[in-house]
């Protein structure tokens, strides 16, 4: 029997794509939302979150086909490294919107349908969450921002019995694009299986001992 529904938005290549083949082999309906599908994978909702209403009609569809979700993932990102100055109109907020808007959006579509039976909802931040770097002006803002949403949700919800958490990924996922992109020691790169088990483990945690921010990094990373 499956163990319920998990929604995975951004569920592209990389950590996206770990993480719903490990709730997937747990025995969960997993269901992605991604903007695009490429690869036409049969689990994939093409949906564009930074649209509320796109965003809930998906949503409640899932809901009538598979029932409650018991786990929700914000993992959606939009990487910009540019100086500030460089930045063209309008591509602040486009990240913001990629990034904030598209979590708000999501829980405000999933957590309704969760507060009777309760549940996980997970955030997936970064280095960038807790500080801001030279030409990160865009990313580590809304990073922050993130950060900020995710703690008010969990002070709002855990009463209601839903675990809201914030993972913060300190360092860089082991990707065919980040190795092009960084030149760096596979070694020293997170690898999205075990980043995987780390969010299913979150997920589960009995309520007595909820982590509200978890920091996962490879033991190589300064901090």
């Amino acid at each position: 029997m499956e163990n319920g529904l998990v929604i995975i938005a951004g569920a592209g290549q990389g950590l996206g794509q770990s993480l719903m083949e490990r709730f997937s082999h747990a025995g969960y309906t997993v269901a992605g939302l991604n903007r695009s599908n490429r690869d036409n994978r049969p689990n994939i909702k093409q949906v564009d979150l930074t649209d509320l209403s796109a965003t809930k009609r998906i949503v409640s569809d899932l809901v009538q086909q598979f029932g409650t979700p018991k786990i929700v993932i914000h993992n959606t990102a939009q990487l910009t490294i540019k100086p500030f100055l460089d930045m063209a109109d309008g591509e602040f907020e486009y990240i913001w919107r990629n990034m904030v808007l598209t979590a708000h959006n999501l829980a405000a579509a999933t957590l309704p349908h969760m507060i009777d039976s309760g549940g996980s909802f997970l955030v997936s931040g970064a280095t960038a969450s807790l500080r801001g770097g030279n030409r990160f002006s865009a990313f580590a803002s809304a990073k922050f921002a993130l950060r900020g949403l995710t703690q008010s949700l969990a002070r709002e919800f855990h009463p209601q019995n839903i675990h809201v958490a914030h993972v913060i990924l300190d360092g860089i996922i082991d990707t065919p694009e980040s190795r092009k992109l960084h030149s760096l020691d596979p070694a020293r790169m997170m690898k999205t299986s075990e980043l995987a088990d780390a969010y299913f483990d979150l997920s589960h945690q009995p309520k007595s001992v909820w982590t509200h921010e978890l920091d996962l990094r490879p033991a190589s990373e300064s901090f």
